[in-house]
């Protein structure tokens, strides 16, 4: 009989577009078999051929099998149902096809399996086993974590290849020209961060919190103006934000109002939120700890329709605490379902709903602790400066309500369009008596008061169309985009001052006496006031690919702006609004070189535009807006199949056109003030081993207020003349040096299988306190550690864990806005869970 051995013949050198869509859910390998009489033996022995040199960076799957059919001369072609969202972790050095695809598929839940035509196909892990048979290939299964999956609710990797924050485009971090940083939902469970800052001491340069009653973050020395920012739209003004249906956080370091409209310079915090899974997960989460912390969360997702066109998931979140401070009491109720339908390859469209209600029993915006001299007073942790009484019965509320809609549609491989919109609607009741003055006794504090309601409502949109295309031995990944925000808030039909005629403002820090009566202030109304801020913009952005190692990004954007505000002592009605219009064009530039794949040297220079100035000039011309310059280099490096990347980072960066005083007319302002902040910045995450994960992080931020005035009064109370102000100072709530680091372990074999320990140490140097530099906050360091076991009954897996925090320095104390707002910290404290996935 003769030899019917099969002949795998390999197809020409040719580039290759993403690959094609095939029914069915596989990924077909076309080996082109001579004829169907010759797959007599597994397919897979033309994957056995010699060994090439492969280098194909971590990325999207399709990508990395395009890229693999060009270096093997084997056609690829792919379902993008079984492709979405898988993420490959490339592969390096000399293999066989064979090998390489193994590579490429390891940790994808993707496995090769050979079939009867000659081909071999790729399919889902969980797959059957083919019948036995004379003529049955054998399956080969690849095995390994799910170290990339981004829908991989199970996925324990700290390392997230790729982040869109900085593109709006799945270009992968090491080549991307800027400096962004991904904390996965695997630290948020590992740390048990059950709020947006929490997670944010896992990033170089960012300091979380500060006097303010709305969530906030320090990034680069700058105060990022009370924003975050939800699946690439902005919130601002929201406080307690829910983490339970959070995927990961992403951080991009510098201006972005390129692609993101009028935001400070230091940088955005980006949430994205969980997506509706095609595969049934259920989770049920209990936790406790420390000041009677009791807080349960719930996640289930899967499809609705027996053809996963329509897919659910469903957050739910409560909570329930006192705090460190005296009187303090929270409770904070999050519920948030979402959609995903995708009734063909092309069409996806998601809804999302969120309703949050908080309430706080205490003062929101905690004064704090003040300063006596340069230093803080040496008061209890728990004092509280407040009125207890007061608050009780007044307590302050937030009701917020979000929708968010997307779609996309994928016209073909190379060109897509996506619009995202979302609506806020926040409602509060402030009741705040706010701390004003220290009287030279060092024991009297004076306080304000603060009573009102305030409605908030923001519409955001935008709409992106991507392509790529080549011209010449060059790759274009192109942006063109519009997106609008709207911002309108109406505070008011409230008390706010000092309320002399009652002394009982007053309080002693020594020996503070609550219950002071405000009875006749409850219905007192002395403001009205309204505000709006409106901008569109465009932008574009190209990113060009040269020889597969330069990279080049070059981009613009030009807004149209408008903000006004106006206030009243009688009625909404009676108030007056004054706008200012303005437009601004900002440039980006980056360029990335990446010799080997495990390292990358980048450098970009960035102009952005941020908030309008308010003040009054003395010709009463509105003022321009703030604007800011960036530049900035440094070092990206994969190691270990890329499990572990880091960025280093040097930054330049400048704030100009804030106001200062008119040093012609001191009761006016002038749009002359400047700060500048430069610095490194160091970034490490990923996985040494299979079982070590591990954070490290390091950051030198050198800040100087660089231009800037105020007003000298004579002993009546009259601006006479001007001096240079606070030039030369540090900005606040910026240490010089701070660093983390975070280690865990997992046994995933023996008897102990499925234990894990973490433990990590954060330090914060001296910080300044205000502008003027007149008092520090000590430097501190804080100690974390955390142990769990996860075990399987049946089914269901669940895990009990243990977390621990304490302060190293007893003098730690949060940051602050001013003098009389300081905030220490929590000593020893505990979280428990225990948390059932199914």
């Amino acid at each position: 009989m003769p030899d019917q051995r099969p002949i795998a013949t390999r197809l020409p050198r040719r580039k290759f577009k993403t690959p094609a869509r095939l029914p069915g859910g596989l990924l077909l390998l076309s080996l082109a078999a001579s004829s169907a009489a010759q797959a007599a033996e597994p397919a897979l022995t033309a994957l056995a051929e010699q060994a090439a040199d492969y280098r194909i960076r971590s990325q999207t799957l399709d990508k990395a099998l395009v890229e693999f059919s060009l270096k093997s001369g084997i056609q690829v072609v792919a379902d993008g149902k079984l492709t979405a969202g898988a993420i490959s972790p490339g592969v390096s050095g000399q293999y066989a096809p064979e090998q390489a695809l193994r590579k490429l598929l390891a940790g994808t839940g993707v496995a090769v399996q050979s079939s009867r035509n000659g081909t071999v196909t790729l399919e889902k892990a969980a797959a059957p086993e083919p019948q036995s048979g004379a003529n049955t290939l054998p399956t080969v299964t690849v095995a390994g974590k799910a170290a990339y999956d981004l829908t991989d609710p199970y996925s324990r990797d700290y390392n997230r290849p790729i982040a869109s924050t900085a593109t709006k485009t799945d270009t992968p971090i090491m080549e991307t020209p800027m400096s962004i940083q991904v904390i996965p939902r695997a630290v948020l469970d590992d740390q048990q961060a059950i709020s947006v800052g929490d997670a944010l001491k896992n990033v170089s340069g960012v300091q979380s919190g500060g006097y303010s009653f709305y969530d906030n973050a320090t990034i680069r020395g700058f105060d990022a103006g009370q924003s975050t920012y939800r699946n690439g739209l902005r919130q601002p003004y929201i406080t307690n934000l829910e983490t339970a249906n959070l995927d990961r956080v992403e951080v991009l370091k510098g201006p972005a109002s390129i692609l993101f409209g009028r935001i400070e310079p230091g940088g955005l915090v980006n949430l994205a939120t969980k997506r509706p899974l095609d595969t049934p997960y259920y989770s049920v989460q209990q936790q406790f700890g420390s000041y009677d912390l009791f807080r349960t969360t719930v996640d289930a997702t899967g499809p609705l329709l027996a053809d996963k066109s329509l897919l659910y998931r469903m957050n739910i979140a409560y909570k329930d605490n006192d705090t460190f401070r005296d009187f303090a009491h929270q409770e904070h109720v999050f519920v948030a379902p979402s959609l995903t339908w995708r009734p063909n390859d092309r069409f996806e469209t998601n809804l999302d709903i969120e309703y949050q209600h908080d309430t706080w029993v205490e003062d929101g915006s905690d004064s704090g602790i003040p300063a006596i001299g340069n230093r803080p007073a040496n008061l209890p942790i728990n004092r509280y400066l407040g009125d207890a009484v007061f608050n009780r019965q007044n307590p302050n509320t937030q009701d917020k309500v979000l929708l968010g809609f997307d779609w996309s549609y994928q016209f073909n491989q190379d060109w897509k369009l996506k619009n995202r919109f979302q609506y806020i609607d926040a409602q509060y009741h402030q009741s705040i008596l706010w701390a004003d003055s220290l009287a030279d006794d060092n024991q009297t504090l004076s306080r304000g008061l603060w009573h009102t309601p305030i409605h908030r409502m923001t519409y955001s949109t935008n709409l992106d169309l991507t392509g790529k295309f080549d011209t010449g031995f060059a790759h274009h990944d192109v942006l063109v985009g519009f997106d609008l925000n709207r911002f309108n808030s109406q505070d008011g039909g409230g008390f706010s001052g000092y309320a002399d005629t009652y002394s009982d403002l007053d309080i002693n820090i020594n020996n503070p006496a609550y219950g002071v009566d405000l009875s006749a202030l409850a219905g007192a109304k002395n403001f009205y006031y309204k505000s709006q801020d409106n901008w569109y913009g465009v932008y574009f952005q190209d990113q060009i690919t040269l020889w597969d190692k330069l990279h080049i990004l070059g981009g613009g954007r030009h807004d149209w702006a408008e903000n006004g505000s106006g206030e009243s002592s009688n009625s909404h009605a009676a108030i007056s609004m004054k706008n200012t219009r303005s437009e601004f064009f900002s440039p980006r530039v980056g360029i990335l070189y990446q010799p080997w794949q495990w390292l990358a040297l980048y450098g970009n220079y960035v102009e952005s535009i941020g908030s309008n100035n308010g003040g009054r000039s003395a010709s009463g011309q509105p003022f321009g807006p703030q604007t800011a310059t960036q530049f900035e280099g440094g070092i990206k490096t994969e190691f270990f199949d890329g499990r572990l990347s880091s960025t280093l980072a040097y930054f330049h960066l400048t704030k100009q056109n804030t106001l200062a005083t008119d040093p012609n007319n001191p009761l006016f302002s002038v749009a002359v003030g400047e700060a500048r902040s430069r610095g490194v910045e160091l970034d490490i995450t990923g996985r040494v081993t299979e079982n070590l994960s591990l954070i490290g992080t390091y950051a030198y931020t050198d800040t100087k207020i660089t231009k800037d005035s105020a007003a000298i009064y004579d002993a009546d109370g009259n601006a006479i003349a001007t001096n240079s102000g606070n030039t030369g100072h540090q900005l606040p709530t910026a240490p010089r040096h701070s660093g983390s680091l975070w280690a865990k372990y997992d046994i995933d074999n023996g008897l102990l299988r499925g234990l894990n320990f973490g433990t990590g140490v954060y330090v914060r140097g001296q910080r300044q306190g205000d502008n003027a530099n007149s008092f520090q906050l000590p430097g501190y360091a804080r100690w974390d550690a955390s142990i769990s076991y996860s075990f399987k009954h049946g089914g269901t897996k669940i895990t009990p864990q243990l977390n621990v925090y304490n302060l190293l320095d007893k003098t730690y104390y949060d940051h602050s806005s001013n003098r009389l707002n300081i905030r220490p910290g929590e000593p020893l404290t505990f979280l428990g869970s225990v948390r059932v996935e199914f």
